[in-house]
């Protein structure tokens, strides 16, 4: 009895070992394989069509949270200095009293942006949901995708996987109070975007293409 209860112990201690050391090394993997194509500095940002700000959570009262806020005003920046023509909001509007790219959309409007330079994504619940379907839904081919410094290696690791001419642009305006648990988080999300690119998982929704060089539309709004 006391033997198979060592065989045991060793098994899982030998399957945690394993598993940390893959989580690490899908990190530094994909922090490695995306270096090159992360921007801190608008200046070195090669000019595209798109910029593709990414969803984050927005308070009860519609006023984006600190995290988004810096999204946003990161590609407000771009846009304004002719860095890019298009925005594509990608977000969560997984309910009728939660809508992140409704509230991204006004805060646009009241800084002077035209709305049909504005396109919104309903479905982008994910990283990789508003990646696959801003290349599926909106036929973007090339965009600069803005957010934090943490998340942006996994996004452009998505983006590469499907073969998507993406780079990535620094939001940092802030020290972020959650930063070292967000950070953590990331580890579990690299293997979930793992697992979604190696299974070739489908978005949550699809629909109809709305191409961003087209009259602005928007999909799946609740």
């Amino acid at each position: 009895m006391l033997k198979k209860l060592k065989i045991l112990l060793f098994s899982l201690l030998a399957i945690g070992g394993i598993t940390v050391i893959f989580v690490y090394g899908l990190s530094s993997h994909i922090e490695k394989s995306t270096s090159e194509k992360i921007f801190a500095k608008a200046e070195d940002l090669p000019s595209s069509y798109t910029v593709i700000v990414l969803g984050a959570s927005v308070k009860a009262n519609g006023n984006l949270s600190t995290i988004l806020k810096d999204r946003v005003e990161s590609a407000l920046f771009l846009y304004n200095e002719g860095k890019v023509k298009r925005f594509l909001l990608s977000g969560d509007n997984g309910s009728k009293d939660y809508n992140e790219p409704k509230a991204m959309k006004a805060y646009l409007l009241e800084r002077g942006v035209p709305e049909d330079h504005i396109f919104l994504d309903y479905a982008g619940f994910d990283t990789y949901d508003s990646l696959y379907r801003a290349s599926a839904v909106f036929q973007v081919k090339d965009a600069i995708v803005v957010t934090q410094n943490f998340h942006l290696p996994r996004a452009i690791y998505i983006a590469n996987d499907l073969g998507l001419n993406y780079v990535g642009y620094v939001g940092d305006k802030h020290i972020y109070s959650h930063e070292a648990s967000n950070k953590k988080r990331e580890l579990l999300a690299n293997v979930k975007a793992y697992l979604e690119l190696t299974f070739n998982k489908e978005p949550t929704y699809l629909g109809a293409k709305i191409p961003i060089d087209g009259p602005p539309q928007s999909t799946y709004q609740n």
